[in-house]
């Protein structure tokens, strides 16, 4: 009799760990489902975020709307009115990106900039495109789309997608044509050098 209700005690208690484990398993997915079907976590209207590094502002972000979806299984952050982001070098020089939607993607940290994307570097060049991946933890932009970079003299570069550091000292197109501005005078000084006179 003892060993019957041991083993009824036993099957009792199993169930109730079960049960238990299961419950909290349901509390989370109920959870998820108060949420409607693509609904965010969160929204924020006009938000203006200033990123420090020891005490000196190195990025500013400007968007009349974030939606949070970090509560996905791949937690991302969306811009679906845009993005104005302006960027300080340790010179206090700035670079500014805009662009008409912009993705954030946190285990990535992989922003994605869409529609009429504008890069307007410190140094007067502009790069527009229609997609461009900025890889954060790489400091490493992308684009597999066309793009278009102008620089301060008036020439430009026409391309099919490109690969580069982040300040574009290294850059990669894929394909390209262009038109650029050579000053004959300073061609002539040059060639005068090289060739010894």
């Amino acid at each position: 009799m003892n060993k019957t209700r041991y083993t009824i005690t036993s099957v009792m208690a199993i169930i109730l760990v079960i049960t238990l484990f299961s419950c909290e398993s349901n509390y989370r997915n109920i959870q998820k489902l108060n949420l409607k079907d693509g609904a965010p976590v969160g929204v924020a209207k006009n938000i203006n975020v200033k990123y420090t590094d020891s005490g000196r502002i190195i990025a500013n972000l400007i968007s009349p709307l974030r939606n949070d979806y970090t509560n996905l299984e791949f937690p991302y952050q969306e811009f679906p009115e845009g993005v104005e982001v302006f960027y300080w070098n340790e010179q206090q020089e700035v670079t500014t990106v805009t662009s008409d939607f912009a993705i954030r993607y946190d285990e990535t940290s992989i922003v994605d900039l869409r529609e009429n994307v504008v890069l307007y570097t410190s140094d007067s060049l502009t790069l527009k495109a229609e997609q461009l991946y900025w890889d954060q933890k790489n400091q490493w932009v992308f684009t597999d789309q066309p793009y278009r970079i102008i620089f301060k003299d008036g020439s430009y570069n026409d391309g099919a997608g490109f690969d580069s550091s982040e300040d574009f000292t290294e850059f990669l197109s894929r394909s390209n044509v262009g038109e650029q501005i050579i000053d004959r005078e300073l061609t002539n000084e040059n060639s005068e050098i090289n060739n010894g006179e």
